[in-house]
């Protein structure tokens, strides 16, 4: 068994934990920050979406709301390996803390993994943002 490398790419944003968790558990939301996971967002039924990625279009599954803050989401390429993208909201004082978990995938190169954690951080600063502005 392998365990591949991981980051935790973190942010606070200065909203209630509640407010924070209700406005990610709607996939319909992911367009408005999160340029990292795709585009063209279109609803296929349940929690599944189909989704124009950086690495062609997916299907991605997320988890069913919930009051703990549990936002995880699978990208699924209609060829290999699903990709599993661990994500939380936590509270932390007045507001709260998400925190994405960013896996190596297999193949890729430092740069690679580099690139796509920073795009993970510019996507936590655009959620951080709006959800600050509104």
């Amino acid at each position: 068994m392998s365990v591949r490398p991981a980051l935790h790419i973190g942010i606070g944003i200065a909203r209630a934990f509640e407010e924070v968790r209700a406005f990610l558990s709607d996939p319909a939301n992911f367009p408005a920050w999160a340029e990292g996971l795709g585009h063209g967002f279109t609803p296929l039924g349940g929690r599944e979406w189909r989704v124009e990625t950086p690495l062609g279009p997916m299907r991605v599954r997320f988890t069913p709301p919930n009051p703990y803050g549990v936002l995880d989401h699978t990208l699924i390429p209609a060829e290999g390996a699903p990709m599993y993208n661990p994500m939380r909201v936590v509270a932390n004082g007045e507001g709260s803390e998400v925190v994405f978990t960013l896996f190596r995938r297999e193949g890729m190169d430092d740069a690679g993994f580099a690139a796509d954690a920073e795009w993970v951080r510019r996507d936590l600063a655009r959620l951080k943002a709006l959800m600050e502005a509104g």
